[in-house]
């Protein structure tokens, strides 16, 4: 059975919540991953495992869980391409699938921006999340889980 897994320390609340009646729905067990108490609804399906405080603590034990067909939804690109090795498909909260190819154009430009920002370059942040956000996430997964369902 495929089972959906969260970076959960920096995954918007609205994805969250998006999740949360997705695996109710579709009967998908789901856990979110993170270095602090995360609080989920009283249901089997979905779980919240705290690990240790440390570097990419969270993404390690994504990285053992998972496995192939999972879904990984994840902002960290490294853990992307982690779990995409492994077979897993990853998608980000703002409903960006990342594949092989995709994830490699992402870590390069990740590290193009890493340079910038430590050359002193002010290079800024993400935007905000937005409602569209949410619903590219939603229909993002809403296709997963129906091609995974089959």
């Amino acid at each position: 059975m495929v089972h959906i897994w969260v970076d959960a320390d920096a995954c918007p609340r609205p994805v969250k919540e998006v999740l949360f009646r997705a695996a109710q729905r579709a009967q998908v067990p789901c856990t979110l991953v993170a270095n602090q108490h995360i609080a989920v609804p009283r249901t089997p399906l979905i779980r919240s495992v705290q690990v240790g405080q440390g570097f990419d603590v969270a993404d390690n034990e994504i990285v053992q869980r998972c496995e192939a067909g999972d879904l990984v939804v994840t902002q960290d690109i490294p853990l992307a391409a982690e779990v995409v090795e492994k077979g897993a498909e990853a998608v980000t909260p703002r409903g960006h699938w990342l594949d092989k190819d995709t994830v490699r154009e992402r870590l390069n430009m990740r590290d193009f921006m890493e340079e910038m920002r430590s050359a002193g370059m002010q290079t800024g942040g993400p935007a905000s999340f937005s409602s569209q956000d949410k619903g590219r996430f939603a229909n993002a997964l809403d296709r997963w889980l129906a091609r995974a369902q089959k």
